[in-house]
């Protein structure tokens, strides 16, 4: 897919991976909707960013992806100042980690919510848009914890397989109409999300010795949105720590 001139929605695109994306899609000439649930401050100064640095159009929207009809409002919003958006980069996420004897049922509910359901709530309310512009490309940022499991993490292991089971069932039943939808499995990459572990002892579990940088996931997301022969696959940007 060509990039240029193509409306881009990236959740979770305030902070972390999902700025490095918006950056990175907004230096590929795309114009860049930046879904944020908390501060609007720092969605906003990215979106400036993406204006000022790349001379494309952007805005930010604040949205609890869980919700679906609030989904459906802010995808119409962006439609209406942005224009039909063809790219949808699924990276909202939390966590709640703990011991499966110790989480409760609320915190399961809420990664669940965020993390799967809000991705199926984006993909919901935009293939109206795709399937009207004839094109579309998804892209969801699912983890190598959703392919190896991490002790500890029973809910966002179970929602980050979750999507990758959402990315290969897409995949199959939008291809006849022109629509891709792939998926990048992060490891340990520096981000606030890994900020209060045990770096040091992370590090020497990673084959390459070291955490990766929100640019390479990045690098990835980019390269499954232009490959418009690549469908169904989930690219693990891990160091190595999944094989």
């Amino acid at each position: 897919m060509e990039i240029r001139g193509k409306t881009a929605v990236v959740t979770g695109g305030s902070r972390g991976i999902g700025r490095a994306i918006a950056l990175r899609l907004a230096s590929e000439g795309a114009n860049i909707a930046i879904i944020s649930s908390g501060s609007s401050d720092a969605a906003e100064k990215t979106a400036l960013e993406c204006q000022g640095s790349f001379g494309v159009k952007a805005g930010a929207y604040t949205l609890d992806v869980s919700d679906f009809s609030a989904s459906k409002e802010t995808v119409a919003k962006i439609k209406s100042e942005l224009g039909s958006a063809t790219i949808l980069v699924n990276n909202a996420g939390i966590t709640r980690d703990g011991l499966a004897a110790m989480t409760s049922e609320s915190d399961f509910d809420a990664v669940i919510g965020t993390n799967l359901k809000g991705a199926f709530n984006m993909v919901r309310h935009m293939l109206g848009i795709f399937i009207r512009e004839r094109q579309g490309c998804i892209v969801n940022i699912s983890s190598v914890s959703g392919i190896i499991g991490n002790a500890g993490q029973c809910s966002y292991s179970a929602s980050k397989a979750g999507l990758i089971g959402l990315t290969k069932s897409l995949a199959k039943e939008l291809a006849p109409r022109g629509i891709r939808c792939n998926a990048v499995a992060p490891g340990f990459i520096k981000t606030d999300m890994t900020s209060g572990l045990d770096l040091e002892r992370i590090e020497k579990a990673v084959p390459l010795g070291r955490l990766g940088s929100p640019e390479e996931v990045a690098d990835a997301a980019v390269f499954l949105i232009k490959a418009d022969y690549i469908t169904g696959e989930v690219v693990r940007v891990d160091g190595g720590i999944a094989i």
